[in-house]
């Protein structure tokens, strides 16, 4: 595992958006969350739409700040190039959302999964458990 960002914690930017939910299940900090009710965040799986970063540890039950809008350190989930949109694997870390071909002029329907993306890696992760810069967008 490594730090690409060992002198700083949780969010690094300036005009971040952070709100705070109530944690419905156990998260770590530097993970993605998914809604799961009004203002109630859980662990992202590889199928869910996750809403940002959270940005401390927290037990069900207790509130936390998560960032949805901004630079944050995210915990990767495999290997990640600079510049790739990034969306949650199973155990809420980030890792790459893949593109979809889409043939727009042929009469197969696809499913666009623009929900899924967390974000865009600001820089590479070589491993899983690396931690990395990753600006947090939809």
């Amino acid at each position: 595992m490594t730090d690409k960002w060992p002198s700083e914690e949780g969010f690094i930017s300036e005009g971040e958006i952070v709100s705070l939910f109530k944690a419905t299940a156990a998260v770590s900090k530097g993970t993605l969350v998914r809604l799961t009710g009004d203002l109630e965040v859980q662990p992202a799986t590889a199928s869910s739409d996750p809403i940002g970063v959270v940005l401390k540890d927290g037990a069900t039950g207790e509130i936390v700040p998560v960032c949805e809008h901004g630079v944050c350190k995210v915990k990767a989930g495999g290997a990640i190039t600079v510049g790739k949109a990034v969306k949650s694997d199973d155990s809420a870390r980030a890792v790459v959302l893949s593109d979809q071909a889409v043939n727009e002029g042929g009469t197969n329907t696809y499913t666009i999964y623009y929900a899924r993306k967390a974000g865009v890696a600001l820089q590479a992760a070589s491993v899983a458990d690396d931690w990395i810069l990753v600006f947090v967008c939809k």
